[in-house]
């Protein structure tokens, strides 16, 4: 059963934090990329992997095909951290729930693709990220992108 969108927010409170979400550069997000940076990883910020597809990667390693996707507890439901909605809550379940489904169609569609996806929680310490997704592009830049044959759905 889809519930009705709310038109507008249920008090000023709430539509002043939901205009103070970003769509980028976030605390979790920089302090990764700076992790990343630091391990010597060079990248591009927030672009589409795929251009005719209309998904955005928070970092890219475009010639190697890793797209990373930092994704927040609340707006992806992070099994961990993620909490219950206190007004709206039916309405913004099924958000959650629509996030993640979204999510595995990008993963599926940018892995058919050939691309590598590295999905990484915000509340995951940015360093041992950072490790992770070095040791990835690392490991297929030294096997060269043309080997890589696209991951099973």
């Amino acid at each position: 059963m889809a519930t009705t969108r709310p038109v507008g927010a249920s008090s000023e409170g709430v539509r002043k934090s939901m205009q103070a979400n970003k769509g980028r550069d976030t605390k979790p997000e920089l302090a990764l990329r700076r992790a990343v940076h630091a391990l010597g990883l060079r990248y591009r910020v927030s672009v589409r992997p795929l251009p005719k597809i209309r998904r955005t990667a928070d970092l890219v390693f475009s010639k190697a095909k890793v797209a990373v996707f930092l994704d927040g507890c609340f707006w992806h439901g992070c099994p961990e951290h993620h909490t219950k909605a206190a007004t709206n809550a039916d309405y913004w379940a099924e958000k959650v729930v629509r996030n993640r489904e979204r999510d595995a169609q990008t993963d599926r569609t940018l892995a058919d693709s050939g691309w590598l996806v590295i999905r990484v929680w915000e509340h995951e310490d940015p360093r041992d990220a950072a490790v992770h997704i070095a040791e990835q592009v690392r490991k297929i830049r030294s096997e060269g992108v043309e080997t890589r044959t696209p991951l099973p759905s």
